[in-house]
């Protein structure tokens, strides 16, 4: 329908938009509604019906903090901004991404060992509180604690501490990595050790002003971990439940409130299915089925939360849709469970789609990420989204800072990544909750619109991710009202989360991520 002069206007001067239309089906998917119609596009905010409440947006530590961290003051002081900042510059745009949590690697020792550690890569040895020779030094880390500090600072209030290996005292072959993929690098005789050292660290961390809410005490137990690229080990189901047992009755006798994330699983469709790795994968009902043998989800400290990662999942794209389907589906017999999207970022070819080799720091690879988020949130129904590591100094698509590969100075750059990310984070704060939203209008399927009532039910957030080389104009109604974006921020080629003059028609630039903030 022909509403106005200016509708006309763009109707008959602007070529024809695109052939299929999208609405959000209850899990936020997006399917065609109609092939023909005319070309006003119209989202409709229907917030009476919501779905999953989000925790957090985060990313790592790993590997590079723990050197970047004593680098000279100012210039970590800038990272440090950029990743956890929730402030305005003078001209009302965003001096950083705003992270809601911060993922502190707890690592297996293999930095003290040196050489000796079997990691050719003195970057990917980390660094722990304990010693080799069994003590505890609070000094250790000081390059991770100093930005675990200044995301407390700028208001970061949840701390996660992850580990990927037990420490090298406990384990079989006292290296950080395996020596096979057919059993687990931690001995069972040294289990309650490795419970104790959970419990020391989280308390002496406390000591140092850090709160560890949540802590991870494996990590894609899925893969073997055997080739000393990294520190690593893999783990048994039937392990994991025992060992999380034993932690849990640690932090019982020790008072520690420290929630059990499990199981960062290598791949989300291991959450739901055994695949390739029987006795590794099927961990949703392994873990939280009460007529399992490896039932603990009435354990105290035990988080509400399962987390796996979105690796090797993204592509083509039937697989990123179908595989977070199956996610949804399998979550719905456990109501009381929650999905955290624990990790990513962009691995392998992917089809053809993106390579994971090479440094991007355009808005091709945040294009991508964007359409991860996008479907992780909308179809999966994750209630956090974590990005791997903060600051690179890898050619990989994998950071979303790029530094120098340089202990104790250096420069970095940011990233179109870093900025698509807080298109979310900065935004979508702890305790917004997804809304559903109907497309009217000939919207192309690629373009992706995701929306959210803030925390006090006073704003709706709204993200569009337009990856085509055109640009598309929306309109957005509730109740049948128009609504005119009171803020909009666009992270493209050219801008970085920058504010946008705001129209009742918001403009969409080629590949882009827009923020759209209407009053509710």
């Amino acid at each position: 329908m022909i509403k106005n002069f200016k509708s006309y206007f763009f109707l008959i001067v602007l070529p024809l938009f695109f052939i299929s239309c999208l609405q959000e089906n209850n899990n936020g998917e997006n399917k065609p509604i109609k092939e023909e119609g005319d070309n006003d596009i119209t989202i409709a905010i229907e917030d009476d019906i919501t779905f999953q409440t989000i925790d957090n947006f985060g990313a790592s530590d790993a590997w590079s903090i723990q050197h970047i961290g004593n680098w000279p003051d100012q210039k970590k002081q800038k990272i440090a901004e950029l990743l956890f900042s929730q402030q305005l510059d003078e001209n009302n745009n965003p001096l950083g991404i705003g992270l809601s949590l911060w993922r502190f690697n707890l690592g297996a020792g293999s930095a003290q060992q040196g050489i000796d550690s079997g990691i050719e890569d003195e970057w990917r040895r980390a660094d722990s509180f304990l010693q080799l020779n069994g003590t505890y030094s609070w000094q250790r880390q000081a390059g991770q604690v100093w930005f675990a500090k200044a995301a407390k600072d700028y208001g970061v209030d949840q701390l996660l501490v992850f580990l990927n290996s037990p420490h090298v005292n406990f384990t079989q072959n006292k290296k950080a990595f395996s020596t096979s993929g057919e059993q687990s690098n931690l001995a069972e005789a040294n289990h309650q050790k490795f419970a104790d050292y959970l419990s020391n660290s989280i308390k002496g961390m406390e000591k140092l002003g850090l709160t560890v809410d949540i802590i991870s005490p494996f990590n894609e137990p899925q893969w073997d971990w055997a080739d000393g690229g990294q520190e690593g080990t893999p783990f048994w189901n039937d392990e994991i439940a025992q060992i999380t047992r034993r932690i849990n009755e640690t932090f019982t006798k020790n008072n520690i409130a420290t929630k059990i994330d499990l199981p960062e699983a290598a791949q989300i469709n291991y959450l739901f299915e055994d695949d390739n790795k029987p006795g590794r994968g099927s961990q949703l009902n392994y873990f939280f089925n009460g007529n399992s043998e490896g039932y603990i989800g009435n354990l105290e400290h035990l988080s509400n939360v399962i987390s796996g990662h979105s690796y090797f999942t993204t592509s083509p794209e039937s697989k990123l849709i179908e595989e977070r389907n199956k996610l949804h589906q399998s979550l719905q017999k456990f109501p009381k469970l929650k999905y955290w999207m624990s990790e990513y970022c962009i691995l392998g070819d992917n089809h053809g789609e993106i390579e994971g080799n090479g440094k991007d720091l355009g808005i091709t690879s945040a294009l991508y990420m964007a359409k991860v988020i996008h479907h992780d949130l909308s179809i999966a129904n994750a209630s956090a989204w974590h990005w791997w590591t903060a600051v690179s100094v890898y050619d990989y698509k994998d950071g979303l800072i790029y530094a120098d590969k340089n202990k104790k100075n250096g420069d970095f750059q940011d990233s179109k990544m870093l900025w698509t990310l807080g298109n979310y984070s900065r935004f979508i704060r702890p305790g917004a909750q997804r809304i559903q939203l109907k497309t009217e209008g000939e919207l192309p399927e690629e373009i992706l619109v995701s929306g959210f009532n803030s925390t006090d039910d006073q704003q709706y957030i709204i993200v569009v991710v337009n990856p085509l080389d055109k640009a598309v104009q929306l309109q957005f109604t509730n109740d049948g009202k128009t609504l005119t974006p009171k803020s909009s921020y666009v992270t493209s080629s050219t801008k970085n989360l920058e504010l946008v003059e705001n129209s009742a028609e918001a403009l969409l630039t080629e590949k882009s991520v827009t923020t759209l903030i209407f009053s509710n």
